[in-house]
């Protein structure tokens, strides 16, 4: 039996893997890469790698089950097998899915934690998702739920810093529930293409977020914050 790797590719800037995500990928047998892995990220792999392109869109979750009985038959097949994904294995990302899959089939599986979008497009954005004067706490949550409903709101503070990922393309149905325990006039970002050249940022507020949602077409991968921090953006942005 051979032996599978998830390892976090991070945010979208190629320079944000890990040094450890590196040396995985330079010792695999076979890659089964994401959809918003860099191409620069893939250079890494050794020259007669198997590099296989298995990305998920909104609406692919059936093909997780794929996925994982590809990761197990490749790994009875080779010695090594790396799950290449965006962001962290385990913050949305199905990774632990996999690995309970390949731990069943008695394959061995090892985790490469990747820095997380939910804290790095933020910060390369020029918002702190904390601080000691608007936020002393923040939550991550997602806005695409498996049974239908845009969010959970009991996963939603009255106050703090709130991360939605993969919520764009449901952004109306979002605002409508946010507006339950969050006030309209409350900041919010949009930030497109995080941490990449591409990166575009928007500030609004909560019941304007729709609007500015589509004004500027927005379009996945980007992720929406809530929150008071948004206001330090005029002192910390760095990248627009």
């Amino acid at each position: 039996m051979g032996k599978i790797y998830l390892v976090g590719s991070g945010p979208g800037d190629p320079g944000l893997i890990t040094v450890k995500g590196i040396e995985i990928l330079r010792k695999s047998d076979v890659v089964i890469y994401d959809k918003l892995i860099p191409k620069e990220i893939l250079s890494y792999c050794k020259g007669d790698a198997e590099l296989i392109y298995y990305g998920k869109g909104i609406g692919d979750a059936s093909l997780q089950d794929k996925i994982n009985e590809l990761l197990v038959r490749k790994a009875k097949e080779k010695e090594i097998v790396t799950r290449l994904k965006g962001g962290d294995p385990y913050v949305f990302g199905r990774g632990e899915e996999e690995c309970v899959y390949a731990a069943e089939h008695g394959i061995e599986c090892e985790v490469i934690p990747g820095i997380t979008s939910a804290i790095a497009v933020p910060a390369y954005a020029g918002i702190p998702v904390t601080s000691r004067w608007f936020s002393s706490g923040f939550t991550v949550i997602t806005g695409t739920r498996a049974e239908g409903s845009p969010i959970n709101l009991d996963y939603v503070p009255k106050k703090g810093t709130l991360i939605i990922l993969m919520g764009v393309e449901r952004i109306d149905e979002i605002r409508k529930e946010l507006l339950k325990v969050r006030s309209g006039d409350v900041p919010v970002a949009i930030i497109e293409n995080g941490t990449t050249k591409s990166q575009r940022v928007f500030i609004s507020t909560l019941d304007r977020l729709h609007i500015t949602a589509k004004d500027n077409d927005i379009r996945p991968p980007a992720i929406i914050l809530v929150g008071e921090v948004i206001e330090l953006r005029n002192k910390l942005w760095k990248i627009s």
